[in-house]
């Protein structure tokens, strides 16, 4: 499947825009709009995240310990373990779920 930038899907979530880049039977590709001051909350989703940050700065909550996100780093986080995110530079995300977020269609 193949869809041009021009076609992507604009959503919210939580205040936070973002745009459905690509959906596939078990991957779905997504890329996060952060506005400094944006929160996303303390949430789990039976979906694995991985993500690629483009740009900004942030915090990755996780239930156990806090990381400090920049430009060029990755993350994987398991399915329903339960994390935030606190934007302290505007930025963005390219995140990856699988399977994909039917609350993201």
């Amino acid at each position: 499947m193949i869809t041009k930038k021009e076609n992507a899907i604009k959503r919210q979530f939580k205040g936070v825009d973002f745009d459905v880049l690509a959906i596939g039977q078990k991957s779905m590709v997504t890329k996060m709009n952060f506005k400094v001051g944006d929160i996303v909350p303390f949430h789990s989703h039976p979906n694995e995240q991985s993500g690629y940050v483009i740009s900004g700065k942030y915090l990755l909550k996780l239930k156990e310990n806090n990381h400090l996100l920049t430009e060029g780093d990755t993350y994987s986080i398991p399915e329903n373990a339960e994390h935030s995110l606190e934007v302290m530079e505007k930025g963005n995300i390219i995140d990856f779920f699988t399977p994909p977020r039917q609350d993201y269609l």
